[in-house]
């Protein structure tokens, strides 16, 4: 009889793994699987009860927000602070960051940030969404934890995960020794491991992008778009495009069967779109931990400077060979995106 192990038995076992290993770490990914359990519990009943649609405000970046994605970060953001190891959250949904304060996280050392609920436009139409996250042991040694504490490379993380609410619901996560998913098992309503050692393939036949935004795209992006259609027996293309409008949707099937996630910058979206803090860099981190490749079409995203907490970026990630030829098409065709990327003035030329 195969002997199930639940993502806390997993999490102690490999808490040897993590160089601090004083059991903070296990107790912070707990935190974030019990709040996960929740969120999907509502998300299953979306359509019987009144969680459907808007809630008539904006977050930070100008989004209208779903109730869900109120109510998914009311969730984490509670079970980060009564859990006690958490110094400071930062999300997607709120301005500033939010600083605990309280004696129980008097000598917290961790920082998470979050996007509550990813693709939260797909919820009315019943498609795939998602929670990614992300986590930082704080800088500062003495005192309160502040904003210097948040603002660290993606390379400083200590572990990120993501959570996708699909046909059946999965944690995935690294701490920077591999990455492992865990299935929702609704009958004792425990994660229970069922990817162990997930790797990304190296080479893929599936893109994924929003080509209705092809016109306003870099000319590299639209290269690439093109090879990817292309048919060419060596390479098995033309490639198949699938996009759902889920990051985590895109990504989580590209990761078990191979392929690229792209979101470049256009011209109304200069920086790029997606957030570098809450979705760029804790992708990124399970992406490489799994054998991919994670970049924003001419550097690695997790070596990107963050100054800001809600900075943008833009991104090109999944199996290494197919990011890569990307980069190439970049580095060939849009040069000038590069060069005034680097020097603050992103404009597509």
């Amino acid at each position: 009889m195969k002997v199930t192990r639940t993502l806390g038995q997993f999490i102690i076992e490999k808490q040897a793994d993590f160089p601090y290993a004083k059991g903070e770490l296990s107790r912070l990914l707990r935190d974030i699987g019990i709040a996960a359990k929740i969120v999907n519990r509502e998300i299953s009943k979306a359509g019987l009860v009144d969680i459907l649609g808007e809630a008539g405000t904006t977050n930070v970046q100008g989004e209208c927000q779903k109730k869900l994605d109120i109510y998914a970060n009311e969730q984490f953001i509670s079970a980060l602070q009564s859990g006690g190891e958490c110094c400071i959250v930062v999300s997607e949904e709120n301005d500033e960051y939010i600083y605990i304060d309280s004696e129980i996280s008097k000598d917290a050392k961790y920082i998470v940030a979050i996007d509550p609920l990813d693709g939260s436009s797909n919820i009315d139409v019943n498609v795939g969404v998602g929670t990614i996250f992300s986590i930082y042991r704080r800088k500062s040694v003495e005192g309160k934890a502040t904003l210097e504490d948040v603002l660290q490379r993606g390379t400083e993380q200590v572990a990120a995960g993501y959570v996708i609410y699909g046909s059946s619901t999965m944690l995935v996560y690294t701490t920077g020794k591999g990455v492992n998913g865990f299935t929702l098992d609704p009958s004792i309503g425990e994660f229970c491991l069922s990817h162990p050692e997930m790797r990304v393939p190296e080479d893929g036949m599936i893109y994924s992008i929003n080509e209705g935004y092809y016109a306003h795209f870099p000319d590299g992006v639209k290269k690439y778009i093109k090879y990817c259609q292309v048919e060419d027996d060596a390479t098995n293309r033309p490639y198949t495009s699938r996009y759902t409008g889920s990051m985590v949707a895109d990504l989580h099937r590209n990761m078990i069967k191979g392929g690229i996630f792209i979101y470049p910058i256009t011209a109304s979206a200069p920086k790029g779109k997606l957030r570098l803090v809450y979705e760029c860099n804790p992708m990124a981190y399970i992406i490489e931990q799994a054998g991919g490749k994670a970049s924003n079409g001419y550097q690695r995203i997790l070596e990107l400077e963050v100054t800001d907490l809600h900075q943008r970026s833009a991104i090109f990630i999944g199996s290494e060979n197919m990011v890569k030829k990307a980069e190439e098409m970049m580095t060939c065709f849009s040069p000038q995106v590069m060069k005034k990327n680097f020097e603050g003035v992103a404009v597509i030329q």
